[in-house]
């Protein structure tokens, strides 16, 4: 447990250093951009893979009595979750995290301005419910709690870089995904980067259905539905 807690704190650290514009833009300085992208992703895997690791060593004690119904849950929220990253990541989001540096909003905005971190609670929600045991909340709990309370602290950054202008580029988006759409105030968009990510995300799934998952993580997502 201590071992888990304390990967924990590292990823949050780590994963705290964008939302620090004065000390990114230090590192930046001094490594350059390039490098710095390559560094921290490297070093984000390899503490994700520590994180993997840390709960993977607890014993397993399950906390409910798994049900049919949720076999399907990591189908829907997974593939739903992995899109919004992929597709946050590579589009232009002057609101959220973004590896773009455009100005205007990707269309993936239409459906939510903090794609990233509600792809990743997504993802997170759905292997909670599936697999209903304590490592398992600990580990895609912790992810999930991370991811959401993210999304407030992303809302006040952008306010406070933007002034003014907030208003008027968040008009084309929401916050809680899809809202806006199913409310009528904002219009359903589509950009080739959004493409790509549907694509990527169509085969990174299949990898994973077909052996990606069973070779990373020992477990093979399609036995849950036999």
């Amino acid at each position: 447990m201590q071992e888990l807690a304390a990967a924990f704190a590292v990823f949050i650290a780590l994963h705290s250093i964008p939302a620090i514009p004065a000390l990114r833009s230090r590192i930046i300085g001094v490594v350059g951009r390039p490098a710095y992208f390559v560094i921290y992703s490297i070093v984000s895997t390899a503490v994700l893979a520590w994180v993997f690791r840390a709960a993977l060593m607890l014993d397993y004690i399950p906390l409910w009595e798994f049900q049919p119904w949720q076999a399907i849950m990591p189908f829907v929220f997974a593939p739903l979750g992995i899109f919004l990253v992929i597709a946050g990541l590579m589009s232009n989001n002057p609101l959220s995290i973004s590896l773009a540096r455009g100005s205007t909003l990707g269309a993936v905005a239409s459906i939510t301005r903090h794609p990233v971190l509600w792809g990743f609670f997504l993802w997170a929600v759905g292997h909670v419910i599936v697999n209903g045991d304590l490592r398992s909340l600990l580990l895609f709990g912790g992810f999930a709690l991370f991811a959401i309370g993210s999304v407030p602290m992303a809302e006040k950054r952008a306010r406070r870089r933007l002034g003014a202008g907030w208003a008027v580029v968040a008009a084309g988006t929401s916050n809680v995904p899809l809202l806006g759409i199913l409310t009528g105030n904002v219009r359903p968009r589509f950009d080739m980067r959004l493409g790509a990510a549907a694509l990527a995300t169509a085969a990174l799934t299949a990898w994973l259905l077909m052996a990606g998952h069973s070779y990373l993580f020992g477990a093979d997502p399609l036995s849950l539905l036999g």
